[in-house]
């Protein structure tokens, strides 16, 4: 019996590793199509409704087809990104899961949460870098503050200060907020959610005072007039919401460097064989560079970008030490 389990075993990742081989060999013949059109799993580290679920999501209906198989989102939310991007790391390398990963779950959580399962840099290989974006501080459209003075003025005011929801601990979101606390010499209190989209509901009802959020996830409420755009977080105005602020131009002293930039990116396990890595990256490099994908990203509020996967691996370290920085010197703790 022993016997036979082992060589049941062996035999499994014989196969395992034959089929793993053979992905290069097929693209190298030239063949467009991934292997056995096995479905590919696109893991979205955070709940339906996000910034990363809203990307993954325009993204493998593309994908999909061009790869003569299915592309299918699984959300596994949590710890800000990290539940989900844990399995990932642990999924086989072997082209059939792709990660999408975010300034939170590959730079910022490793130096928020005590033990994570996984390491950012050398548990994935970079696939792409989908762009980049500032978040926007918003409020119910029937808060009575119109400008980040009055939002630092009702804060000092209130005991514990104004509350202010995130899609988690160790989000970009969660950081601004920090940010703007420590910058600013004013409290704030925050509440982490399970993601934007239960997130964004609570700051629309009012049931939180503010919140931070990606203007992937706030502009659709911000124009249906839901929200209210208090400020952004980028060094300039954004093209798509011209008459919003910046965070440096609120007047409030300690601000006037104040700068948070979000990003979103794939990733894949380490040890996906190169020729694969190389396949994913020009396909979804083509299905991002359309017109359609370009106006798409660009009405978000993001800044596309075309990096190659070395480019992608420097400028993910850059922003692992930076943040590494910011939540030492700030003395953020995860809750």
């Amino acid at each position: 019996m022993q016997r036979r389990t082992l060589i049941r075993t062996a035999l499994a990742a014989s196969l395992g590793s034959a089929f793993t081989a053979g992905l290069p060999a097929a693209f190298a013949q030239g063949s467009n199509s991934w292997p056995t059109g096995k479905a590919i799993t696109y893991l979205v580290p955070f709940p339906a409704g996000g910034t990363t679920d809203v990307l993954g999501r325009l993204i493998a209906q593309k994908l999909g087809p061009v790869l003569g198989t299915s592309v299918i989102i699984d959300n596994k939310g949590g710890a800000g990104g990290s539940v989900g991007s844990e399995v990932g790391a642990r999924a086989a390398p072997d082209g059939f899961t792709l990660v999408g990963g975010t300034i939170s779950s590959h730079a910022i959580n490793v130096s928020l949460y005590p033990k994570i399962g996984y390491d950012p840099i050398k548990s994935f290989a970079p696939v792409t870098l989908i762009g980049t974006n500032p978040v926007v501080l918003v409020v119910s459209q029937s808060s009575p503050y119109k400008t980040l003075k009055d939002v630092i003025a009702a804060s000092k005011a209130k005991p514990g200060g104004l509350s202010s929801a995130s899609a988690g601990t160790g989000t970009s979101q969660h950081l601004a907020l920090e940010l703007l606390a420590f910058k600013s010499g004013v409290k704030f209190t925050h509440i982490p959610y399970k993601g934007s989209g239960p997130a964004i509901q609570d700051a629309i009802g009012g049931q939180v005072d503010m919140m931070f959020d990606t203007t992937v996830v706030a502009g659709p409420h911000i124009q249906s007039g839901k929200l209210r755009a208090i400020a952004v977080t980028s060094s300039k105005r954004l093209a798509s919401m011209p008459d919003v602020p910046t965070v440096a131009e609120s007047g409030v002293p300690g601000l006037q460097d104040f700068e948070v930039v979000s990003w979103q990116a794939i990733f894949v396990p380490a040890g996906t064989p190169a020729p694969v890595v190389d396949k994913l990256h020009t396909e979804i490099r083509k299905i991002l560079a359309t017109p359609e994908m370009q106006d798409k990203l660009k009405g978000f509020g993001m800044e596309p970008t075309d990096l190659s996967t070395t480019q992608i691996a420097a400028f993910q370290k850059t922003e692992v030490d930076k943040w590494a920085q910011v939540i030492k010197a700030a003395g953020i703790k995860a809750d």
